[in-house]
């Protein structure tokens, strides 16, 4: 936002040298940056089995899943569409311990074509288990898209992560996937076309709790605003 910032400045006195009222260009362009950065604190469910939404953006696909590679078994994939008006701060959707963070190079192919960008586009995937556990109960994939060409993620592997917290952000235009192991009895609370928002809805209920003794997160205290480790460019 300051490089932004900082930029656009500079372009509007360049454009105001020619032309004052040129200079008012820049000015949408300034407000889409800090519009698209925001970061807003939001509440947290306190539901113990709430699976909560990782992204903003609008659910594209619900897959039942036979045998994911990563949890190793049955599991249910929700996909989701983050259109460049969407915040892009991705969050924990439960509880849980950071096991692996997997970054792969890849294609910039539009992320509404969710049957092929999950496989070819670049991505960086986190996978987590229970607090206490060592087995890959739930995945966060972060994907890019036409548009979008940078990944941050915050997490390492050994992190405990509260439902709610921030884990990462995909610049710009993007895709994040949710991936549930069957083992937890996910019930899926939405449906195909649904507009949703991060933390603040439920994707999934579950039959099975996640073991836990760290406590729910509340607003104001989930964790520190997008900082720290960057995946490749």
């Amino acid at each position: 936002m300051l490089i932004g910032t900082v930029v656009l400045a500079l372009t509007a006195a360049a454009l105001g040298f020619v032309w004052w009222p040129l200079a008012l260009i820049v000015v949408p362009v300034l407000v889409f940056l800090f519009a698209f950065f925001r970061d807003p604190d939001r509440a947290v469910p306190v539901e113990q089995m709430a699976v909560v939404s990782p992204a903003d953006g609008k659910v594209s696909d619900i897959t039942e899943v036979e045998n994911d590679p990563i949890i190793g078994g049955p599991a249910v994939r929700i996909g989701i569409f983050l259109s460049v008006f969407n915040v892009h701060v991705n969050r924990s959707p439960c509880d849980g311990k950071v096991i692996d963070v997997r970054y792969k190079t890849g294609k910039f192919i539009n992320a509404l074509k969710h049957d092929v960008v999950s496989d070819q586009n670049e991505s960086n995937t986190i996978v987590m288990a229970e607090p206490n556990g060592t087995e890959p109960v739930v995945v966060v994939k972060q994907i890019v898209g036409l548009i979008a060409r940078r990944i941050i993620c915050t997490v390492n592997v050994n992190d405990q992560v509260k439902r709610g917290d921030r884990i990462g952000m995909i610049k710009f235009g993007s895709r994040t996937e949710l991936t549930i192991s069957k083992k937890l009895q996910p019930m899926v609370k939405c449906k195909v076309g649904q507009t949703v928002k991060g933390v603040v809805d439920v994707l999934a209920m579950l039959g099975e709790p996640i073991h836990t003794t760290i406590p729910a997160s509340d607003t104001g205290t989930e964790g520190e605003p997008i900082v720290g480790r960057t995946t490749p460019a």
